[in-house]
Parts: C-alpha cells; sequence; structure tokens
C-alpha cells in the first residue's frame, strides 16, 4: 500500500514510517518540517493538521493513513490542544473520506481513561472519564473517540493506546530524566513502588503495523482501541533508576514526596501559571502527580488475540539495546524537547504520551 504517516519525523512516527518501508510498503511523511534522519526512500511533504489544503495533498494517492502526529505535553491550553489533536483528527478523517483512503490506524494514549486513580490491569471496557486533569488526555479523548465513530465500509479505523513510549533516539523522557538526574536530586510523588507499563519504541513501531495490515472493515481490530505496552508493569522508581543506568548517568538520590501535599501544590502552581500567563511548563500539575503517584498498567490480551501483538523487544533487552546506543553518543548531543512540550525547571520526573 502507499501509506501516509502524520508526524512522520517524530520519535515514533519515524519508527513507525521504517518499519512500513521495511514491509514493502511505499510511505509519505507528513510533519511540520522535514528531517534529514528519515530513510531516503521515504517521501516527505510538509503540512500542518489545522491546514485542509495540506492535507488534501498529503493524502492524495494514499491507501492508509497511521495517524502518529499530536501535540503532546502535560501542559498548555485547552484551544491548542484541541485546535492539534482534536480538530486535527477529525479534519484528516475527513480529508480520509473524500480521498478514498480505505485504513486509518491512530496513536492514541492510555491517559484517555486515566482518572487520576489507580489503573490495574485495565482493559479496553475502562470507561472515559468524566473530567480529566489536563488538556492532553482530553484532547486525545475527542480524537479517539472521532476515529472509532468513523469506522465504515469505505474507510475502516482503530486506534492504539500507547503508554510512555522509550528507547534509542528518545528526544523526550529520556533527557528529561537525565536533567533531572544531573541536578543531584530526583522527586517521586508516593513511595515509587507503583507499578506503570511502558513500551520501547521498537514494539510500539510493530503494534502499528500489525493493526495496519489487519485493519478492514469487518476484521475484528475495526472501529476497536487497544492497549499497547510492554506487558511487563515495573516500579516506577526501578524503572527511572534503569534507564538512568542504561544512559550511563549517576543515579540520584530519590526524594519522596507524599501524594496529597504534592497535589495540593500542584493546584496551586496551576492556577499561578495561568493568572500570570507563563510561557514555560508549569514546574507541577495535577495530571503529573496523579502520573507519578498511582499504578497504571494495562491488560494487552485483546492486542495481542486481535492484531497478533506481541512485544518481541524484552523491556530487558530494551535496556540494554538502550545501553549500547548511549555508549555511542555523547548525552549532551540528546536532543532537547520542543518548546511547550517536555521541558520543565523542575527536578520532578515527567511522565508524557509523546510521538
Amino acid at each position: 500500500m502507499k501509506v501516509l504517516v502524520t508526524g512522520g519525523t517524530g520519535f515514533l512516527g519515524r519508527a513507525v514510517c521504517q518499519r512500513l518501508l521495511t514491509a514493502g510498503h511505499t510511505v509519505r511523511s507528513l510533519a511540520r518540517h522535514p528531517s534529514q534522519h528519515l530513510d531516503p526512500g521515504i517521501q516527505q511533504v510538509t503540512g500542518d493538521l489545522r491546514d485542509t489544503c495540506q492535507l488534501r495533498a498529503a493524502v492524495h494517492g494514499c491507501q492508509a493513513v497511521v495517524h502518529t502526529a499530536a501535540r503532546a505535553s502535560i501542559w498548555g491550553t485547552r484551544q491548542e490542544f484541541h485546535a492539534i489533536n482534536a480538530q486535527g483528527t477529525e479534519r484528516l478523517l475527513a480529508v480520509c473520506r473524500t480521498q478514498g483512503v480505505e485504513r486509518f490506524v491512530h496513536t492514541s494514549s492510555a491517559s484517555v481513561v486515566f482518572n487520576g486513580d489507580h489503573m490495574r490491569g485495565a482493559d479496553e471496557s475502562q470507561p472515559y472519564p468524566r473530567r480529566y486533569l489536563a488538556p492532553y488526555p482530553w484532547s486525545k479523548a475527542i480524537a479517539e473517540r472521532a476515529v472509532l465513530a468513523a469506522n465504515s465500509p469505505a474507510l475502516a479505523t482503530t486506534a492504539l493506546r500507547v503508554h510512555l513510549i522509550w528507547g534509542p533516539g528518545d528526544p523526550h523522557f529520556l533527557p528529561q530524566l537525565l536533567r533531572t538526574a544531573g541536578s543531584g536530586r530526583l522527586a517521586l510523588f508516593g513511595d515509587g513502588t507503583n507499578l506503570v507499563d511502558t513500551v520501547y519504541i521498537d514494539n510500539a513501531a510493530d503494534a502499528h503495523l500489525a493493526a495496519l495490515e489487519r485493519l478492514t472493515y469487518s476484521a475484528p481490530p475495526a472501529g476497536k482501541a487497544y492497549f499497547i505496552t510492554q506487558g511487563e508493569p515495573v516500579a516506577l522508581e526501578q524503572m527511572a533508576c534503569a534507564l538512568l543506568k542504561a544512559a550511563g548517568a549517576e543515579v540520584p538520590r530519590v526524594r519522596h514526596i507524599p501524594h496529597r501535599p504534592a497535589a495540593a501544590a500542584a493546584h496551586m502552581a496551576e492556577l499561578l501559571w495561568r493568572a500570570r500567563r507563563r510561557p514555560h511548563t508549569s514546574p507541577l500539575t495535577r495530571f503529573l502527580v496523579a502520573e507519578l503517584a498511582h499504578d497504571h498498567y494495562f491488560d494487552i490480551s485483546a492486542a495481542r488475540r486481535d492484531l497478533c501483538y506481541q512485544p518481541t523487544t524484552s523491556t530487558e533487552a530494551g535496556l540494554a539495546l538502550l545501553t549500547d546506543a548511549c555508549r555511542q553518543t555523547v548525552t549532551k548531543d540528546l536532543p532537547a524537547p520542543r518548546t511547550g512540550d517536555a521541558g520543565s525547571p523542575s527536578h520532578t520526573l515527567t511522565l508524557q504520551e509523546d510521538r
């Protein structure tokens, strides 16, 4: 097939593009800026999810779309998240219908069902919460609902709820963790024993390829969402320390902050940042505190069954690959987060679902 990958120059997008190309598909990447890191065999076009004409040109001639592009951050206005993540996805779906696209795989987020409490072995029956702690999961939930509702004989759709993508080349989670460690301390909310699911970059890309190749209107994935993780819940503090060791960094002293005082402080920080209209990310948010303080791991049996998804790279193997990659890369050369995305002046670990 000829496949358009939105966000093709991003962390996940690049991996998906490469998987598709290796599998024999013709691949086109849509991004706001071109990248020298994409394989020369991948056609690159520039465009924005908020521009219908640019989307129409990007989609033209494609039989399938893998939609990884999104604004991913723990901070920002509802308007900007809605314009890119929600309206951008709805606009892309509309263009796909007029251009005769047959398959649409959407990169969603496990946070679309996060209600601020523990999520232990949650499966796809978990309902959307009535309220969200941040505009990112709120906007992604709107987008996911639109994608699933768009499933039809003409356009088969599915959504993959990835969670905490990591691995070599990660421009967000690992650099933020390294900056935090560089301060000499790492603050966690709660005791750090809460279990979290993550997903290694290659496994996340494999899941998108598997979904695309199995997606037809009459197939099980059509109109459904799936959690995509390692299937290996790990204590948050253990995982953070393992990533630091893999990057060759010294593990700092870990400070544990009780959840309730941290949540109250986060609420005040959000109010202050909005009142003063600060341009950078608030050092503390309710979403961040809730994510760091609670269990959040998922049942991926539906993805195993319907997508034949199998995390072929274990967490242990992924850490070994990350160690090898980091040995070949000077830490200071790791790309920094884009302004307004993952950057934070605080000494707390930032979690986000990133592309």
